[in-house]
């Protein structure tokens, strides 16, 4: 008789990468660096800087491991998830929990080295919230996950900020507001051209809801309001016109996408927005670091 099939490459250091969702990791720092700049005093030292972010990216990690671990066999059943290394059984499901707990301690570690118990409570926070309050609770249950679950996924600046100030004041709060209101058109938008993958992993989702129509509008208040909050930190004195030059072109581009969406309806223009998405935020923050420097 022979041998049972073992997981193919399961030691694999990119199987292992690939867990963290390494392209999230890069959003994530990013929306990270800003608000270590806005304190009066200008940045902290560039070791301090590192080791916040080292910190903070092996936090999302560690969620994004467990996430998979959690929704291995969802993802499974969906196109875009299928070929993840826990569905293909190039990891084992043990080896990927145990990968996620590992990293969450070690996170929690550099967060506490780098910014004191404050920012290493809220990067517990933000595992827990993601792991427990989105990925085991409102994933499966709610239209509103992406809403609400954004919140884990916005939760970097409020880190940052703890880690360089010993609490979380203004400038991450506003930072976090603007990830946040990001998360849903982002989400939806996915939503819209890949709607029967999510069906097939029976997560509910807003245009199944409401009807695709009514999420095209939904995605474009919440562009509205993300407009709004983007700005905030130049009357509040946080940045300069650097960044509002750039926040006014920026708006008004993913704006008119959206309204494109409403227009058109149809799945290229989704895909549009998704990746519009993505350069806007990258974009956006991008120009928050360039203020900071310049001034």
């Amino acid at each position: 008789m022979s041998a049972p099939a073992q997981p193919a490459h399961s030691s694999s250091f990119s199987n292992y990468l690939a867990l963290t969702k390494p392209r999230i990791l890069l959003l994530v720092i990013f929306t990270a660096l800003p608000v270590m700049g806005m304190p009066a005093g200008g940045w902290p030292a560039l070791s301090t800087i590192a080791v916040v972010l080292l910190g903070i990216a092996v936090a999302a990690a560690a969620a994004n491991t467990l996430n998979m671990y959690i929704e291995r066999d969802r993802d499974a059943l969906m196109e875009r998830t299928r070929n993840r290394p826990l569905p293909m059984a190039r990891l084992t499901a043990g080896s990927a929990l145990a990968f996620g707990v590992v990293l969450s301690l070690l996170s929690t570690g550099i967060l506490f080295f780098a910014g004191g118990l404050p920012a290493a409570l809220w990067g517990v926070a933000s595992i827990f919230f993601y792991v427990f309050v989105y990925t085991i609770w409102l994933k499966p249950r709610s239209v509103y996950n992406a809403v609400i679950g954004g919140a884990a996924g916005a939760a970097a600046p409020l880190i940052a900020d703890a880690a360089v100030n010993g609490s979380v004041g203004v400038p991450g709060l506003l930072l976090f507001s603007i990830v946040f209101l990001w998360q849903p058109p982002h989400v939806w938008a996915i939503a819209l051209y890949r709607s029967g993958d999510y069906a097939a992993a029976g997560i509910p989702m807003m245009p199944d809801a409401i009807g695709p129509e009514r999420t095209r509008w939904q995605m474009l208040w919440y562009t509205l309001g993300l407009v709004v909050i983007s700005m905030l930190p130049v009357p509040l004195g946080l940045l300069g016109v650097t960044y509002a030059v750039a926040a006014i072109g920026l708006n008004a581009w993913f704006v008119w996408v959206g309204v494109q969406l409403i227009r058109e309806r149809t799945e290229d223009a989704a895909r549009r927005v998704f990746f519009s998405s993505l350069a806007y935020l990258f974009l956006l923050f991008g120009a928050m670091i360039a203020d900071l420097l310049v001034r």
